[in-house]
């Protein structure tokens, strides 16, 4: 088994939502619950920007320049710099229920998932917006909504409801990006932990953070296992994004979330491990 290798000190305290920046060069992620945006530059610093809301989940880059931002009810738009945020779309309005992961649809549209704060079962949804601003809902009940990735030709997602312990696929709809015909894709064994953030290689080849597990799993296209990887010194494993220069670095968020002081010393942490294949390309919301 091969272990990652930290790369940046324990800079959040629930990281999530990692994306590689080609255009800036840059590694971005999310301290999720302090709303943050936190960018790993060229020479290895941790910039923080704050997002106005009480949660930030998500980043992606929009077509029209910028990125767009999943926040605790909606999403903002923001510049390359992260000076100002711009109130886009709300998606949600219960006070129990905030954003989760996500991302973005071949068409452009933007994902995104819900959860309820205590993680009350079924309170959780699946939506969709679209680049003119409309909400549709994909997919309900769920839980804990997280990772989410389509196929190299667009006709499948790929779908995560964490406590399930399962990868779901879907057929997606190539006019509208709607889902159905959802199925079992792969499973996780009990002991390996819960599966959370996920990345896609373009070979269709699924990347899986095991919350509980200290680990993540390698899948091929069919869902069989290739390979498990060790992140050290850590157990909640939150989620994964290729990047680099070739795209073949995997960089992986750690979470110290619910952790005891002084418990898991690295918890809060990015890791990264080389890999012999390139990440898939990520679409921009076309909003």
């Amino acid at each position: 088994m091969r272990n990652a290798e930290r790369v940046s000190g324990p800079c959040a305290y629930h990281a999530e939502g990692p994306f590689w920046d080609s255009r800036g060069g840059r590694l971005l992620y999310l301290d999720v619950l302090a709303a943050n945006i936190i960018a790993i530059d060229s020479t290895g610093r941790n910039i923080r920007y704050t997002v106005p809301s009480r949660a930030a989940t998500v980043i992606r880059r929009r077509t029209r320049g910028g990125f767009i931002v999943a926040t605790e009810h909606g999403l903002v738009v923001t510049d390359d710099s992260f000076t100002t945020f711009e109130h886009s779309i709300d998606v949600i309005d219960d006070p129990a229920i905030r954003t989760n992961d996500g991302g973005c649809d071949p068409l452009g549209g933007f994902v995104i998932g819900t959860m309820a704060y205590d993680e009350q079962a079924g309170r959780g949804t699946v939506y969709r917006v679209s680049a003119d601003g409309r909400v549709a809902e994909l997919l309900s009940p769920v839980t804990i909504s997280n990772g989410v990735q389509w196929s190299a030709d667009g006709t499948r997602v790929f779908y995560i409801d964490t406590p399930t312990r399962r990868v779901d696929v879907l057929d997606v709809d190539p006019a509208t990006g709607t889902w159905s015909r959802r199925r079992v894709h792969l499973r996780i064994e009990d002991t390996a932990g819960f599966p959370d953030g996920m990345a896609i290689d373009e070979e269709d080849g699924l990347w899986i953070a095991l919350w509980g597990g200290g680990a993540l799993n390698h899948y091929d296209h069919s869902g069989q296992l290739v390979e498990t990887i060790a992140v050290p010194g850590v157990s909640q494993v939150s989620s994964c994004a290729f990047g680099g220069d070739d795209g073949r670095t995997l960089f992986i968020t750690t979470s110290r979330k619910g952790l005891p002081t002084g418990q898991e010393a690295d918890a809060g942490a990015i890791f990264s491990v080389p890999t012999s294949v390139r990440g898939a390309f990520l679409s921009e919301f076309a909003g």
